[in-house]
């Protein structure tokens, strides 16, 4: 059945354009909204609206199935989701599971600690937590996205096929204007779509492989 799963991790990123992005094992994980529709823009984190829930419902109902994701979505909502508080955030499985465990209907009952020293969630978000302590300093647009992307303003400049000046212009600004943001957007998803694609080739080599 699962492969290890136990091994794996749900991982969440979201640009500095605000697009986001959420994988499970490296693959993108589905929204799954043929079961459950909260959000018609995709997930989201650090609150408890309806993408914070269709992400709740999708890493939950990977792990276990749709009776237990429908019925614990808000919970996990709440005490997981919601704290995300950064752009990056990382889960291994394993703790998902220990939750799902957690809060497993035993004998028509929810099986609940007698002990409350410390909530499910604390040991959950601990990785997420230390992604997102990032420095408080105001942090230049384009140097980040540079960063982020591996690239040198030249490198952007020639991705979007304009004068390498104007590039420098917008980090003198620290303003990339909404047409710069639709071309670099464009160019992350495109980025994204080729892994995509090659996790796609590198999975069915290791199937012809077995």
């Amino acid at each position: 059945m699962a492969i290890m799963r136990n091994n794996h991790v749900f991982k969440g990123h979201k640009t500095l354009l605000g697009v986001r992005y959420v994988t499970y094992a490296e693959v993108e994980l589905p929204l799954r909204y043929d079961m459950f529709s909260m959000s018609s823009s995709g997930f989201d984190w650090g609150h408890s609206g309806g993408a914070a829930q269709q992400l709740a419902f999708s890493m939950l109902y990977q792990l276990s199935n749709e009776e237990f994701a429908k019925e614990n979505v808000t919970l996990f909502t709440t005490e997981v989701i919601s704290k995300f508080s950064g752009r990056d955030w990382l889960i291994s499985a394993s703790d998902v599971l220990s939750w799902i465990k957690e809060h497993t209907v035993e004998d028509k009952t929810i099986k609940k600690q007698e002990d409350k020293r410390e909530e499910p969630a604390n040991s959950l978000i601990l990785k997420a937590q230390k992604t997102s302590k990032k420095s408080k300093q105001k942090n230049n647009v384009v140097k980040d996205i540079c960063k982020e992307l591996q690239i040198t303003q030249k490198d952007l400049a020639a991705i979007l096929e304009i004068p390498e000046g104007t590039v420098s212009s917008w980090a003198v600004k620290n303003e990339i204007p909404r047409l710069g943001k639709k071309a670099i957007e464009f160019y992350i998803q495109s980025q994204k779509n080729e892994q995509i694609i090659k996790s796609y080739k590198d999975f069915v080599k290791l199937l012809d492989v077995s």
